[in-house]
């Protein structure tokens, strides 16, 4: 015992850096875990306060959870949610790692920089800015994009009313916003690369194509599998900005752009019912953990050193 206290008194310093971030993890992220009862009770709001409401609430089991999978738009928003995951997924590797190599790539380092810089910016922006962005854009009467059709003779679209360009749209609007926050990840991951694997691969001969797949590919698969295992516990969740605020909330384009997160906010917009938000978001939750956990126990099986635990 008395050890431990010496060893407490000798590291409280370092105790004290950690004690701010301590607390806000505590009081973030593992008091509203309790909030979870609220998925299983018939909750409203409470005069004598929230935690009053929850204690008093009416307590209804599994029945919020129903009106996810009962609903006529079930298998929709589930469908668009995976999909635009699964493609977010994809892209969300590929052309970061392939800008990372190119912008590691540059002799210049000033100019370098400055495409860092460049790709950074949209990572900054809101969705709401990003769907006026796309609004100049697609407008029916001043779009560019119909602008420049008229000018060679072709009729404007009415791009909001028209669902089958809205996949693309949205995957586009996506990776543009967040592709240079995770390319700078991935140039980090390069820079710490031992520069003498590249010189031997020059002494041996080998084209930028054969270092890029020999050296620089395999170092960067540990973080690869790592960033993947962590998006796919996020598979069943969805950035409500993109589907709500990039659409403008068109009707006619709910069926491609209506996810469970659009689904429930909507759903708790018009019905008031806060249960059925926290059973959606336990939901998604409890399911992300699973394929974390899966995903995981697949890589440990094939290869241990890359696996995230």
């Amino acid at each position: 015992m008395l050890t431990k206290w010496k060893q407490l008194k000798r590291n409280q310093i370092f105790l004290l850096m950690v004690l701010p971030a301590t607390l806000w993890f505590i009081i973030m992220k593992y008091l509203p875990i309790f909030g979870n009862l609220i998925a299983f009770q018939k909750f409203t709001y409470h005069a004598k306060g929230i935690f009053h409401g929850i204690w008093s609430a009416e307590w209804v089991g599994l029945d919020n959870f129903k009106f996810l999978f009962q609903t006529n738009d079930a298998f929709i928003i589930t469908r668009n949610t995976l999909l635009y995951n699964f493609a977010f997924i994809i892209l969300g590797v590929v052309i970061p790692v392939a800008l990372a190599i190119v912008v590691s790539g540059l002799t210049n380092k000033r100019m370098s920089k400055f495409y860092q810089t460049g790709m950074m910016l949209p990572h900054f922006l809101s969705w709401v800015v990003v769907g006026y962005f796309v609004f100049a854009f697609l407008s029916m009467d001043k779009g560019f994009l119909n602008n420049v059709l008229a000018s060679l003779g072709v009729e404007p679209k009415m791009w909001y009313n028209e669902p089958a360009y809205w996949p693309f749209i949205l995957i586009l609007a996506q990776v543009w916003k967040t592709v240079g926050y995770s390319s700078v990840i991935y140039i980090a991951a390069i820079a710490g690369i031992d520069r003498t694997y590249y010189e031997a691969a020059v002494i041996d001969g080998a084209s930028k194509w054969q270092q890029i797949r020999s050296v620089t590919i395999p170092h960067l698969k540990p973080l690869i599998i790592i960033l993947t295992i962590l998006a796919i516990g996020q598979i069943f969740h969805s950035d409500i900005g993109l589907f709500y605020q990039v659409p403008r909330e068109s009707g006619l384009l709910f069926p491609v752009t209506n996810v469970i997160d659009t689904y429930v906010y909507r759903s708790m917009k018009e019905m008031g019912v806060f249960s059925m938000s926290a059973a959606a978001g336990l939901y998604q939750s409890v399911v992300g953990c699973i394929l974390v956990l899966t995903a995981n126990y697949a890589v440990r099986k094939i290869s241990k050193d890359d696996a995230l635990f």
